[in-house]
């Protein structure tokens, strides 16, 4: 994970880490928020596109790369890929919302649209690399993915000494994934604790159950966390995650007004949930050292509005 940091350091930001003393009194903790929003792109994806890209061989490189997704990973490649000089071919569902397309056709990658099933999504993706030959990315179910992501929870524990706890959110398991590896590796006794809509529970099921259960039908406003997990990223959180904490949609969009009127900060609701997962049990975390990951801030705006509508 050191040389995925040092490797990716020229494509990214340091993200800030960021205080709150009205947060602090009300979770009875010292919270550091890891803030990437701030994130080239806006979300922490970048950070696992640029490294899954780098670790590429030159040749493959020069014959792109291609992904499918509808949100922050079709934006991260698209512009990972234009900062190393590669072609992105990104697939997206012909529902995906119009500013997500546009920006990463801003970023330069090519859309090619799809029914909006996964079905569709991976058919397309199939024609797209045997036409192309780019090399497919997967959004988190990637050794290379998953090493660039744990890079925010890597500066995180590198500048916040002591922490007891990293609380992040969980959808298809990268930024969880990366997250319990940094902290095993570099803070063993700092604990990792997943957070996730009861709308999207499928890591609470399937840490439950010991094995993998399928996203089915997942109703949240936190659309980053509506996957289901990987078969590189759940054992990822069987072995390494403490527990998998569930929220209400109320408690979502609470957090996400505390984190607007508070910190002035814009998040999109599943970076938001990690904050609500800690007000919600609060007193699993009194008198601790809390890190919270704010995977993101890309949120339409008159979606936000109708938040608090």
């Amino acid at each position: 994970m050191l040389n995925a940091h040092r490797r990716i350091q020229p494509y990214i930001h340091r993200t800030p880490v960021f205080t709150c003393q009205t947060i602090d009194r009300m979770a009875g903790a010292a919270v550091f928020f890891k803030c990437e929003n701030f994130q080239k792109m806006g979300a922490f994806k970048m950070r696992g596109a640029a490294n899954a890209i780098l670790q590429l061989p030159e040749a493959a490189r020069k014959k792109g790369v291609a992904t499918h997704s509808s949100g922050n990973f079709a934006q991260a490649l698209a512009l990972s890929a234009k900062l190393l000089g590669v072609r992105a071919y990104i697939v997206m569902p012909s529902n995906s919302p119009e500013v997500k397309k546009a920006a990463v056709r801003d970023y330069g990658g090519e859309i090619i649209e799809c029914e909006p099933t996964l079905k569709a999504r991976e058919e397309t993706l199939q024609v797209v690399v045997e036409r192309t030959g780019a090399a497919f990315l997967h959004p988190f179910n990637d050794h290379d993915v998953i090493l660039g992501q744990g890079t925010a929870a890597l500066e995180l524990l590198q500048d916040v000494d002591n922490l007891d706890v990293i609380i992040a959110p969980v959808g298809g398991g990268g930024l969880l994934g990366g997250t319990a590896l940094a902290a095993h590796h570099f803070s063993p006794k700092t604990k990792v604790v997943a957070a996730e809509p009861f709308g999207a529970d499928d890591a609470w099921q399937s840490k439950q159950a010991g094995k993998i259960v399928p996203q089915t039908h997942p109703q949240t406003i936190a659309d980053g966390l509506r996957t289901s997990l990987g078969d590189q990223t759940f054992p990822l959180l069987r072995d390494l995650v403490e527990r998998v904490i569930r929220v209400e949609e109320r408690e979502i969009v609470e957090a996400l007004r505390l984190l607007m009127e508070r910190m002035k900060l814009v998040v999109e609701p599943s970076g938001a949930v990690p904050l609500a997962a800690l007000l919600k049990e609060k007193s699993q975390f009194e008198g601790q050292r809390v890190g919270v990951i704010l995977s993101g801030g890309n949120v339409d705006l008159k979606t936000l509005a109708a938040f608090f509508g």
